[in-house]
């Protein structure tokens, strides 16, 4: 009797274990995707600002630019 309780326990067990794996998958891959959205942003941020800066700067060089004859 008692080995089938110390299997039932290891049963729990590695039950229990499987469990605390899938939740830290789980939870790695809810981490991985929140990165990933943070750099896609700063990302797009970034890319956002070299737009403006580019345009501010062919902007700037056409007003100083002598007028072509």
């Amino acid at each position: 009797m008692l080995r089938h309780t110390d299997d039932s326990q290891l049963d729990s067990k590695s039950r229990r274990k499987q469990q605390d794996e899938r939740r830290m998958r789980f939870r790695r891959a809810i981490e991985s995707y929140t990165e990933q959205r943070q750099l896609h942003a700063e990302l797009n941020d970034y890319a956002d600002a070299l737009v403006i800066s580019s345009l501010r700067d062919s902007s700037a060089s056409r007003r100083s630019a002598p007028p072509a004859h």
